[in-house]
């Protein structure tokens, strides 16, 4: 596994907080029934996760994280506070899963694998714990297929800096058009491998207002403004700049900003 370039500091677990799997795994929703089994790998702070278990009511899903007991917690709490019950949480490492073979009805993976030093073998895994016939499911962003609107320099340095910070941390930013490739490598049939793309379009003011405000300060708290100045990516004044260049965009009427996804779902 990798270094993870963004850490969970508060301003990340917001942001990803506001995941849910409508807008983050609608392509694998109509795949799910009552009464599976479903294990979502890198779950975070459990918001896709517990949507998840309200969908298999029948059934159970597990959310594992590498390292961060204090953020399963939270989502432990949440998924209370939700009256989910058909839900665990746990310590696991996708390259190497806790589980015996043909275990899970589903596998998923958001935004996973571009963090991992071997996405090949994180989805071998995956395979490996799911039953014959079922899903392994994985969508990541691509960082290089971003684009936004006004133009922005701090917008611009903050991405080229992010793609160092996580190829310095061992993954690829521009994962999401790699998956397809990956899971061929994984020894998954191509006729057995439905690939697409969707996308998060921020355009609202209320949804322009959070984004900018949450990257505002992300690229100054998390673990990727330490990273960055600790390889020498960014000096301060740089992650001040990218910091001021967001809220800049985030100023503007016509502020529009897209995130382009890669995704695969996949029969075993």
């Amino acid at each position: 596994m990798t270094q993870y370039t963004h850490g969970h500091h508060e301003s990340v677990l917001r942001s990803h907080s506001w995941r849910t799997a409508q807008n983050s795994c609608a392509y694998l929703l109509t795949s799910l029934s009552p009464n599976m089994h479903v294990l979502d790998v890198g779950c975070g702070p459990g918001t896709i996760t517990a949507d998840l278990a309200k969908l298999v009511p029948a059934g159970h899903v597990t959310g594992i994280e590498r390292s961060a007991e204090d953020v399963l917690q939270k989502a432990r709490e949440a998924a209370a506070a939700q009256g989910v019950a058909n839900i665990t949480y746990a310590l696991g490492d996708v390259l190497s899963l806790d589980f015996p073979d043909n275990t899970f009805d589903v596998v998923h993976a958001h935004q996973v694998l571009q963090h991992v030093s071997d996405p090949v073998r994180a989805l071998r895994e995956m395979v490996r714990v799911a039953k014959p016939g079922g899903i392994v499911a994985a969508r990541d962003t691509d960082f290089s297929a971003m684009t936004w609107h006004p133009e922005s320099e701090g917008l611009s340095l903050w991405r080229k800096t992010h793609q160092q910070v996580a190829r310095a941390n061992g993954g690829d930013p521009d994962a999401g058009r790699r998956l397809l490739s990956w899971a061929l490598q994984a020894g998954l049939a191509r006729d057995q491998i439905t690939a697409s793309a969707s996308v998060w379009c921020y355009s609202t003011p209320e949804e322009v207002e959070w984004w900018s405000s949450s990257w505002a300060e992300r690229v100054l708290a998390s673990e990727f403004a330490s990273g960055a100045l600790d390889r020498g990516f960014a000096t301060p004044e740089d992650l001040d700049g990218m910091s001021q260049g967001w809220k800049a965009w985030g100023s503007h009427s016509d502020a529009w900003f897209a995130l382009l996804h890669g995704e695969i779902l996949c029969k075993v």
